[in-house]
């Protein structure tokens, strides 16, 4: 039977974290003490629609405040402030709309609505405010970076694909691989080991038959992230082709992280520029080693942080800090998710 806060919100912040491939969200105490998580599908509102979206979200706040022994109603807060931080909140039109919906169900009393990356930022800073800037860049399903300075400037890039000029992220580096499998095998491109070793990890005898069964639904399309790690082993093995693919993809998290210092005038400062998303989180010795030679050559002053841990830390230690809670409740939330990852 679930408890009817009477003297206000039973946690002081309700914390999100919306990916496109998962959703963690957690209840979270004023001292730190995690009460009640629960974990929901992919927060897509640019494919399925915002308020589909945000029912879907609903339904996992629900099961986290079920887990904490409360139950979520109708215009009862479960929380003094709500941190959400959320894949497809890349364009302030789209905060301020998800804001709107969010904001609607009366979750908590105060709330902030912040692009995903935000929470892989802070996650890798120090929790004592020193320094209060940096840079984050998550390369996961897809690619996006966000700078912050110390006097709270911002800089951002649309992140909303090839139309905004973004490379890469593991749906990216997927269909490249395929693209260039494909040609290899039809004589339009050069050979690449990618044209055998594709079709082979699904079982097929070639990149036809790979292209029918995606093309066909005899594969579902979210299996096409299964290929990263097989284009990692090509390019391990020395093929030309998935390296410099793996390459460009260090060339391209290199540049995000540049150019967002630069906006902000941060290149000549020591500066944590923070890793996230399942990608990088790997460290693959062919991407993570020549991702730092690159950050180290346009940013000499950088410190590469990888975030392994759920991101729904970070949205939390937001939550904190917009409560003023202090670095003791901070330390504890890390600790409940120390040795977690974000695949967990």
């Amino acid at each position: 039977m679930g408890l009817t806060p009477t003297a206000g919100p039973p946690a002081a912040a309700l914390a999100v974290d919306a990916g496109n491939s998962k959703t963690d969200v957690a209840l979270v105490s004023a001292d730190g003490t995690v009460l009640g998580s629960a974990r929901g599908g992919g927060f897509r509102p640019p494919a399925v629609g915002a308020g589909r979206a945000v029912a879907s979200l609903a339904r996992t706040v629900a099961r986290a405040a079920r887990a904490a022994g409360l139950e979520a109603r109708p215009g009862t807060p479960l929380a003094g402030h709500v941190s959400a931080c959320l894949a497809g909140a890349d364009l302030p039109r789209e905060e301020r709309e998800l804001a709107e919906r969010i904001g609607a169900l009366g979750w908590g009393r105060t709330l902030r609505v912040a692009n995903d990356t935000f929470a892989i930022l802070r996650a890798g800073l120090p929790d004592d405010g020193s320094p209060r800037h940096g840079a984050a860049v998550v390369c996961g399903a897809g690619i996006n970076c966000v700078g912050v300075a110390a006097d709270g400037r911002v800089h951002r890039f649309p992140a909303v694909g090839r139309l905004s000029g973004d490379w890469g992220g593991g749906g990216g580096l997927a269909e490249e691989a395929l693209w260039y499998a494909a040609r290899a095998e039809d004589g339009r491109g050069g050979d690449t080991e990618l044209a055998r070793a594709l079709p082979a990890h699904f079982g097929l005898p070639s990149m036809y038959a790979l292209i029918e069964a995606f093309h066909l639904g005899d594969l579902p399309g979210g299996r096409r992230h299964e290929l990263v790690p097989v284009l990692f082993t090509v390019a391990t093995g020395g093929d030309a082709v998935a390296r410099s693919l793996v390459h460009r993809q260090a060339e391209e998290i290199a540049v995000m992280a540049s150019v967002a210092l630069e906006r902000l005038d941060l290149l000549g400062v020591p500066v944590p520029v923070v890793l996230g998303g399942g990608v990088v989180a790997a460290r693959h010795p062919l991407l993570h080693d020549r991702l730092l030679t690159l950050l180290a050559e346009r940013a000499p002053l950088a410190t590469v942080r990888v975030v392994t841990a759920p991101p729904v830390l970070g949205a939390g230690l937001l939550a904190l800090d917009r409560l003023e809670a202090g670095p003791a409740p901070c330390t504890r939330l890390r600790a409940h998710y120390a040795g977690r990852t974000a695949r967990a």
